[in-house]
């Protein structure tokens, strides 16, 4: 597996990651299918898994992904040492929807949660405070963070849904490794309002969610000519492709493509090694916006 360097930290991790999410929600898999997508992820090199205290059905279940992959970890035969956990806060599930909770006093206690589901033994690699809520201030919701960093139980932390003006009030707080925007060929917003040129320029590792579009854009890529003929003449899946032109667009973009299968982690890990060409990448920008 090919890596890629976290952010400044000096930290190498696999060139796609494992998202954890679709292990949580909705029709999530069994516990025993989903460690068994871990363990097989972990088999094919791959050192970097997503998650958040949100990934789960709803408020009852609140940090389910965390605690799956700290067992998955804790079960897998081989070393683990070198695999980096990032999870997330700041979003709450109340009634399986989706919403924001930049609370300071709450943000403390889901990082003190996190970190107990994580194993409680070392520091959290990677938090995440997932998405600005406007009625805190980026100090007010970071301070937990920094403080917990000082504390030890945070080694590095990173943002999620900022803007190049928030990531900036970010790093009047804290140092800031990674950014975890929405970003496929169908949503360019961190294109063209900045974000992925500010993360290139400043060493930032850029953390695409949403990378095949969302559901209903996942289920039609092949009636898109660019991707279709580019996965037949190299032999691979389209969801191959379209990890192929995340990676194309910057060396700080890590994909993390979300499992809930063997065969689909299996699939997503040849991305690393499809290079596109110009011309390749420029069909599917116009076919795709």
């Amino acid at each position: 597996m090919k890596t890629t360097q976290l952010g400044k930290s000096g930290v190498s991790v696999s060139a796609i990651g494992l998202g954890g999410m679709p292990m949580s929600v909705y029709d999530r898999p069994t516990e025993s299918e989903s460690i068994n997508v871990i363990h097989r992820a972990l088999d094919l090199g791959i050192t970097f898994i997503d998650t958040a205290d949100s990934y789960c059905k709803d408020e009852s279940d609140k940090h389910h992904n965390e605690r799956l992959i700290y067992k998955a970890l804790q079960t897998y035969k081989g070393d683990t040492s070198n695999v980096v956990v990032a999870t997330k806060g700041g979003l709450m599930r109340p009634n399986q929807s989706w919403a924001r909770n930049g609370n300071p006093e709450h943000l403390r206690e889901t990082i003190r949660v996190s970190f107990a589901a994580l194993g409680g033994n070392k520091p959290i690699d990677i938090w995440q405070y997932h998405s600005p809520d406007p009625d805190y201030s980026i100090e007010a919701s970071l301070t937990p963070a920094k403080e917990a960093q000082e504390a030890g139980m945070i080694r590095e932390i990173g943002v999620s849904n900022f803007s190049v003006e928030q990531i900036e009030q970010a790093q009047d707080v804290v140092d800031i490794v990674s950014v975890q925007n929405q970003y496929s060929p169908w949503q360019r917003q961190s294109e063209t309002d900045g974000v992925l040129e500010y993360c290139d320029r400043e060493g930032l590792t850029f953390i695409p969610w949403s990378p095949f579009g969302g559901r209903r854009r996942h289920e039609n890529l092949t009636n898109i000519p660019a991707i279709a003929n580019l996965a037949q003449e190299k032999n691979v899946s389209v969801y191959c492709i379209v990890l192929a032109w995340l990676r194309s667009k910057s060396s700080c973009i890590l994909p993390i493509p979300g499992a809930s299968k063997t065969s689909s982690i299996e699939d997503s890990v040849k991305a690393a090694e499809i290079t596109l060409s110009a011309v390749e990448i420029q069909k599917i920008d116009r076919e795709t916006l």
